[in-house]
């Protein structure tokens, strides 16, 4: 739903005119000798996204890129899995 007024009564009215918009969600169109010129529109807010929720709360320091751990680490990995796996032949 629209509602139109002249550009006097809205320059005379403007902060009554945004609170209505506010409030209600009506679009005001405001005309200058009978002719439309601008709209005044309820401003409607887009959610926000989950990319960059945790901006400014996490903070990293140090080295995030080298491994966590030694060299020869998945040599140890390896053989403790291979320990862990191994299946031993049937006995005849």
């Amino acid at each position: 739903m629209s509602h139109t007024v002249k550009a006097g009564e809205f320059k005379a009215k403007c902060l009554k005119i945004m609170d209505q918009v506010a409030a209600t969600g009506e679009v005001v169109t405001i005309t200058k000798r009978g002719r439309p010129v601008a709209q005044l529109g309820p401003v409607v807010e887009k959610p926000g996204s989950i990319l960059g929720f945790a901006k400014d709360m996490i903070k990293s320091t140090g080295d995030i890129i080298s491994p966590v751990v030694d060299d020869g680490w998945e040599e140890e990995i390896l053989k403790d899995w291979d320990e862990q796996n191994r299946t031993e032949p049937p006995e005849r």
